[in-house]
């Protein structure tokens, strides 16, 4: 009798429709915790808003990504099955685009749709899910990098069970922590131990150090040609003879003295440690001005941020006049007369801007492109490198990056003799080793020939392995990969690319992964950073383990408590700026925990646990002699900046513990 009035119940609820199976389509559920390479996620639209249409064929529901994305799926159990049309999307025609679409159920894959091309005829995806408790939608790249990756899952749908909607997540924690220790009230010097300059050059160099104010400072055997402001710390002048020169720096206040050696070398190489500063674009892009660069260099000095070596403000693009703009602040000349270069009126004054950045004792630097045209369409140096060079040193400018943006479409003069007929990006020559060379070398001879220390850094995208020959044309930096997004796919793929050019880091050449995206950052539609804090933290410090330089992003005047937290960890810092310049390298993987090591002038080893996956890491380890360690070892948690454990690498193991998404960095520092 029970068993029959069950059944009863059962067919009562079919009748009534209770437990009959409705369609739940995908843009119906909450696509905001997409992770995606680039934009956002767009309901029933195309990434870049229009309506999707995959091979000529439009389509009026659907889902349209970046790769690399991620959608997680809270189904338990209540769904049937998931079908969609996918493909790319035909916006992206003749970028040469490729993706793979890929459905996981509770980590096992069920379903892929090989590698996709522009013009593919959208494929059928038909996934059972019965009994499936987490569906997990991917868009990878299909092997040629993520640019232009625009995918669309079309048509998508559930047949669901019982329910009329399901919730979408992002499984890595939000919810931010503090790691980094507050600075001592007494001084403690900060900066790197070894300094660059060329002879003649304006030699400029803050002393960075944390502790209670006032603080004075002195150095022990300066040499001539320089001088110290005692108040500040800052030492400048002009060294004329090539040698190197060490000096012992000093700091005193209330609560006791601080010091620390720094080796000066007068030579043909700057930056002999990476560069660390701000930049203006991945905040505020075309929007940038002189009023904000002003208020982003004030707010790193009241910060504190200089006193943990932060100390270039860096201009990106839009301060040049504009080819065709409708905004009148980026309309006028693109150069004068004698062909120099206009700013617009937004800057005006560009050497009372760099004199005001230099008061505050900090560096400055600017942007421009080989082509005609910068990236976003302003005037860029072509056929005026020498007057452009001449410019940027009168003006008194630190530092110039250099992007090839508009360069490919000039690489047979200008067309027509017209630059207007030349698009503002366009890759073409980039990977042919002596047309990728060519435009960087005239520029950097170009400014080797000034009269001032310019920081050299080509933005090039990593065409033709431009680490193999960057310092050949007098680069100081150049990026390996293309532009960085806040995005957590962005930020890993990033950082998986960086070992194959570890071997040409060194000090004064430096591989550049891009920009730090933490904080408010945005592109000129300013948000709090997509990274969850465990990325972040992961984020910072894969990028001081690769000796890469330190550029912040975001917006300076937004800065927030666990973006300072983060940003002024000395330890941390102190990894990036080692004096050996070596690039960290993973030299074990362990499912999707990669370990990096760096070795350190000290005869240390920085070695950051990375965990790239999304399971926590919980593990007793015990392969040190892999990561070349060995003996009796100290180890030391840098975030947490205090002494875990002393261990002998063949006698013990050392816990292991690291989270989703999330990073470990111990320093190993042997012991007599």
């Amino acid at each position: 009798m029970k068993l029959k009035h069950f059944y009863k119940i059962i067919l009562l609820l079919i009748v009534s429709g209770t437990l009959s199976a409705q369609t739940v389509w995908l843009d119906q559920l909450d696509l905001s915790p997409t992770t995606q390479g680039w934009g956002v996620p767009k309901k029933n639209r195309s990434v870049d808003g229009n309506i999707m249409t995959i091979a000529g064929k439009t389509f009026e529901r659907g889902f349209g990504t970046h790769a690399e994305s991620s959608l997680f799926i809270q189904l338990d159990g209540k769904a049937n099955s998931f079908t969609a049309q996918v493909g790319i999307d035909d916006e992206v025609k003749g970028r040469q685009p490729a993706v793979e679409f890929i459905a996981y159920g509770d980590g096992a894959k069920l379903w892929s749709s090989g590698v996709m091309h522009e013009g593919d005829t959208a494929r059928l995806c038909s996934v059972k899910l019965s009994g499936v408790k987490k569906l997990e939608l991917v868009v990878t790249g299909g092997g040629n990098g993520d640019n232009n990756d625009h995918a669309d899952w079309a048509d998508a749908k559930f047949e669901a069970v019982g329910v009329a909607s399901f919730a979408t997540y992002y499984p890595v924690s939000s919810e931010p922590y503090i790691l980094t220790p507050q600075p001592l009230a007494k001084p403690k010097i900060n900066s790197a131990s070894v300094f660059g300059v060329r002879p003649g050059s304006p030699f400029q160099f803050r002393i960075p150090a944390t502790g209670d104010r006032p603080m004075t400072f002195q150095v022990i055997g300066l040499p001539h040609g320089l001088k110290l402001d005692q108040k500040t710390g800052l030492i400048t002048g002009k060294l004329v003879k090539a040698s190197t020169y060490v000096i012992q720096l000093k700091a005193k206040n209330a609560k006791g003295i601080a010091e620390k050696s720094l080796r000066i070398i007068c030579g043909d190489k700057i930056a002999l440690t990476p560069p660390m500063g701000w930049n203006s674009w991945n905040c505020f892009a075309g929007e940038v001005s002189a009023e904000k660069v002003k208020r982003a260099a004030e707010v790193m000095v009241k910060t504190g941020l200089v006193n943990h070596g932060w100390n270039y403000v860096n201009i990106d693009d839009f301060w040049q006049n504009h080819r065709d703009s409708k905004d009148p602040s980026l309309q006028g000349k693109l150069r004068d007369e004698g062909g120099n270069i206009v700013p617009n009126k937004r800057f005006g004054d560009m050497k009372g801007l760099a004199d005001y950045v230099h008061g505050l004792g900090l560096k400055i630097g600017l942007y421009s492109s080989p082509g005609p045209w910068t990236c976003g369409g302003c005037a860029g140096s072509y056929g005026y490198e020498k007057k452009d060079a001449e410019s940027y040193a009168k003006w008194g400018f630190d530092y110039l990056k250099y992007d090839w943006c508009s360069y490919g479409g000039v690489l047979n003069g200008i067309p027509d003799n017209d630059p207007y007929k030349v698009s503002v990006i366009s890759y073409e020559g980039g990977y042919q080793l002596s047309t990728a060379v060519k435009p960087f070398k005239i520029m950097g001879d170009y400014l080797r020939q000034q009269p001032r220390d310019i920081v050299f850094s080509l933005c090039q995208y990593g065409m033709s392995d431009v680490w193999k020959w960057g310092d050949s044309v007098g680069g100081t930096t150049w990026r390996t990969t293309n532009d960085i997004t806040d995005t957590w796919p962005s930020v890993k793929s990033i950082a998986l690319a960086q070992d194959q050019s570890a071997a040409w880091a060194k000090p004064g050449n430096w591989n550049d992964p891009d920009m730090l995206v933490v904080g408010t950052v945005g592109w000129g539609s300013p948000h709090p950073t997509m990274l969850k804090p465990d990325e972040q933290y992961l984020h910072f410090s894969l990028w001081s383990l690769f000796s890469a330089p330190l550029l912040i992003g975001c917006d300076m005047e937004k800065l927030d408590a666990f973006t300072l937290n983060l940003l002024t960890n000395d330890e941390v810092i102190a990894v990036n700026q080692d004096a050996l310049g070596k690039q960290a390298t993973c030299v074990q993987t362990i499912g999707d925990l990669r370990i990096y090591v760096k070795e350190l002038e000290d005869g240390s080893r920085a070695v950051g646990f990375c965990n790239f996956g999304l399971e926590k890491v919980d593990i007793p380890y015990k392969d040190l002699k892999k990561l070349g360690i060995s003996g009796k070892q100290k180890v030391r948690d840098l975030w947490r900046q205090k002494d875990i454990a002393t261990i002998h690498e063949d006698k013990e193991t050392l816990s292991v513990k690291v989270p989703m998404h999330g990073v470990v960095l111990y320093k190993f520092t042997p012991v007599k």
